[in-house]
């Protein structure tokens, strides 16, 4: 049976588009963004550390970031009652 393996999302800042075509080695490239100079790419979990290091050392690479997105919690219904949102005079109460 297919098995799922963790992935994580790396957001990797780049200076040419050239740098591209090295980046396809290290994971599967999810969107490439040439007028914004970014590329987001999953790679497995485990090796999370040790790519983003290989990564940020080629030299087209400005800066590697790891998504935040699993680390937010998608379970927040209301947010007035988690206290993210404060309700002030202004805002129509329900």
């Amino acid at each position: 049976m297919f098995k799922l393996i963790p992935r994580r999302s790396l957001i990797i800042y780049i200076n040419n588009n050239r740098v591209i075509r090295a980046l396809r080695r290290y994971g599967r490239i999810d969107y490439i963004s040439r007028r914004m100079h970014y590329v987001v790419m999953y790679v497995d979990q485990s090796d999370v550390e040790k790519i983003k290091e290989k990564i940020s050392r080629l030299r087209a690479v400005k800066k590697v970031e790891l998504s935040a997105r699993p680390d937010l919690d998608p379970t927040l219904a209301d947010l007035e009652l988690t206290g993210v949102y404060q309700l002030h005079d202004e805002d129509d109460k329900k």
